[in-house]
């Protein structure tokens, strides 16, 4: 009996003592960081600054506009000759669309006055055509006008001849009279097509003749509008470019670029900044790891993508994480943008960064930046029980 006991003291030792050496010879480092990045919000502009007040820590979301920056002074003198400039076109253009209107009120007039011309025209010719038409009927029955001597003048040794004197002179007046009747057709069928004759040496009358010289003014005119339409589109597209850049001069809007907490403030409300001067910094809370190091035999143990475990202090959960960086020592540059800094202990060791997506899902870790933990590479005899408790 006593030898049982014995055995069964002995396998519990055993036991212990492998429980007590596996836990402690594991990879393990009891220093691991919840550590994040940090993003520089700078002026954009240089100018006074408008930073409302605000708690560190404090929540902000992306595209959040955190404060702005005014420029009072800028240089707004381009913008000025720029509107200037459009301004002239614009009155060119005005002063050459009032010249084009006033032009065509007077070809407007001047056509109506042509158009009662030519009708009192054809009026004129039709009447006159009308008359010598029946003049020509007349003189074709024999009737001359009153006065009309068809003899010839008496002459020494010459017979009257009455008959053929008469039908001579009869045959000159029709075919004078024709004439007269061929010249007015022409000229009434010239009236009729717009070629006016009879008047000197112009085809046209005088209104029309002014109309032609008014339209190559209208045409002139037309030629300068789209000229200084031109001018003025290609002067408004500069000034609207213009007007862009000195609004974005004169004030700037701080927008935050990530969703996450305020960690720092750099310059005050109301301070004067220069272009690219840091104004605040924001703790990036989509970029979260975990931060750690450990000794030398267990980094050299260590492969990107091989698998660990986050414990954080005071929790008994377990998070499942992987290793995405591996530092080595004195790895201090790699920590200017994180939020937490490493000790003088931790550069002494070698540097180890963690991917632990589970705190992301937990409403008190995920953006719990310096909270600390241990961190595990291997597993350990107790993992089962603390499964158990998970």
């Amino acid at each position: 009996m006593i030898f049982w006991r014995i055995i069964v003291g002995l396998v519990i030792v055993v036991i212990a003592l492998w429980v007590i050496i596996g836990e402690q010879i594991t990879g393990v480092t009891a220093d691991a960081t919840v550590n994040a990045r940090l993003v520089t919000v700078r002026a954009p502009i240089a100018g006074d600054l408008e930073f409302p007040t605000r708690a560190l820590g404090g929540s902000v979301v992306r595209n959040e506009v955190l404060g702005s920056v005014e420029d009072r002074r800028v240089d707004a003198v381009r913008l000025d000759d720029l509107a200037m400039e459009v301004a002239l076109t614009e009155a060119a253009v005005a002063r050459h669309t009032a010249l084009q209107d006033e032009t065509n009120a007077i070809i407007e007039a001047l056509g109506k006055r042509a158009q009662t011309y030519r009708a009192r025209r054809i009026d004129e010719i039709e009447t006159r055509l009308a008359y010598a038409r029946e003049r020509l009927a007349l003189l074709e029955n024999g009737v001359f006008p009153a006065g009309f001597d068809i003899a010839p003048p008496q002459d020494a040794g010459v017979e009257r001849a009455a008959e053929p004197a008469a039908d001579g002179l009869q045959a000159l007046w029709i075919n004078a009279v024709s004439e007269r009747i061929a010249v007015l057709e022409n000229e009434l069928e010239s009236t009729r097509a717009g070629a006016f004759l009879g008047d000197g040496y112009n085809d046209a009358p005088n209104s029309e003749q002014r109309i032609a010289e008014l339209q190559t003014e209208r045409a002139a005119h037309a030629a300068a509008i789209a000229e200084a339409e031109a001018r003025r589109d290609a002067y408004a597209d500069r000034l609207d470019a213009e007007r862009l850049r000195v609004n974005r001069a004169r004030e700037a809007e701080l927008v935050s670029p990530v969703s996450g907490r305020l960690w720092q403030v750099v310059n005050s409300n109301g301070t004067n900044v220069q272009r690219g001067d840091p104004v605040a910094r924001l703790l990036d809370c989509g970029s979260v790891i975990v931060t750690a190091s450990v000794t030398e035999s267990v980094y050299n143990s260590l492969t990107i993508g091989g698998e660990a475990t986050f414990r954080p202090m005071g929790d008994r959960r377990d998070f499942e994480a992987t290793v995405i960086r591996l530092a080595g020592a004195g790895a201090a540059t790699i920590y200017a943008n994180l939020a937490v800094a490493p000790s003088e202990r931790h550069l002494q060791r070698f540097d180890v960064a963690l991917s632990v997506p589970g705190l992301a899902a937990d409403p008190e870790l995920t953006c719990a930046v310096g909270r600390t933990g241990r961190a595990f590479f291997d597993r350990r005899p107790l993992d089962w029980i603390r499964g158990l408790w998970g």
